[in-house]
């Protein structure tokens, strides 16, 4: 039997996805925006393929003859689970791909603040070596990786995949999780003691804007505050008022609350020194792309084995 598989925004993944190794009626689209185009596109689809399209109750409901939402991505919050467990839908994502270009990632940040490499890059195409006095100058402090504390808030596999590479560099590692584990500290602790703080754990009600001004003003005045994990964590406002006055010492985010930020961005649209921002692209390596695309054909093609795989619970 015809199965009828939809990708809703193919442009998402810059990688091959293989044929599928069962009999299928094939549709891709570029992007796909509104809870309309989602519901018409699917008219007639057993399997969707997502990233970033929200499948929420009210559009679920006017897709009778869906059963898989195949994400093509770790996080699944744009998936409301409950709705689509109810109505007899499964749900899969990506695990473990992005072993070795989240961290590398991470770690490009933590250099890149800690050692101002951005600000005095842009120093000097501003024209400021010139007029220097001195073979160098002394605008942003810089400071050493090794002997310094890095405190990983979600202690899951990239957090212990970053946590093994700071301490190559001669890094001081704390963690943190929920789930128990050897070795953990309490959050006060990363807060206070941490020279990096970087944040692996997903956006749920309860993590939704975990590290606010309150916590902000708990960590050191040098400490810089990575997060590519979900925008959704921090609290951008009081972020920026933190980078603003002093409170921290730098931010390094590959996320941000909307995305992509349409009608604006007060971390995006900030001009500061110690604040670097990218496009949600610490995922995005060559490399880890093609494991995920491979990785989402193997969830279909294992669902429609019977077997299903990376099933996601409500």
């Amino acid at each position: 039997m015809t199965k009828k598989v939809v990708f809703l925004d193919r442009e998402s993944l810059d990688a091959k996805v293989r044929a599928f190794n069962f009999p299928h009626e094939y549709k891709e689209y570029d992007s796909t925006w509104t809870p309309e185009e989602v519901v018409e596109r699917l008219q007639g689809a057993e399997i969707a393929v997502i990233n970033k399209v929200p499948m929420r109750a009210d559009t679920l409901k006017q897709l009778p003859d869906l059963k898989l939402i195949a994400v093509a991505a770790t996080g699944t919050d744009v998936v409301d689970k409950a709705a689509a467990k109810a109505q007899g839908i499964t749900t899969v994502n990506i695990r473990g791909y992005a072993f070795n270009t989240v961290p590398e990632h991470v770690i490009g940040l933590m250099f890149a603040l800690r050692r101002a490499i951005v600000p005095y890059a842009n120093s000097v195409r501003r024209g400021d070596w010139n007029k220097s006095t001195q073979f160098c100058y002394f605008d942003y402090p810089i400071y050493d990786i090794a002997g310094s504390t890095l405190g990983i808030i979600g202690y899951g596999a990239l957090g212990k995949s970053i946590g093994k590479r700071a301490e190559a560099l001669g890094m001081k590692v704390l963690a943190y999780d929920v789930f128990p584990q050897d070795g953990l500290v309490d959050l006060e602790t990363i807060l206070t003691q941490s020279d990096v703080i970087t944040l692996h754990v997903p956006l749920t009600p309860d993590t939704k804007n975990m590290i606010g001004a309150e916590q902000l003003k708990t960590m050191k005045n040098s400490a810089i505050l990575i997060n590519t994990a979900r925008g959704g964590l921090v609290d951008e406002a009081a972020l920026l008022q933190a980078l603003k006055d002093g409170t921290i010492g730098g931010a390094g985010f590959d996320v941000v609350a909307q995305e992509p930020p349409k009608d604006g961005n007060i971390l995006c649209e900030a001009d500061l020194p110690n604040l670097i921002v990218t496009p949600h692209v610490a995922w995005a390596s060559k490399e880890a792309m093609q494991i995920l695309a491979d990785q989402l054909v193997d969830n279909i093609e294992a669902y429609v084995a019977g077997k299903p795989q990376n099933v996601v619970e409500a």
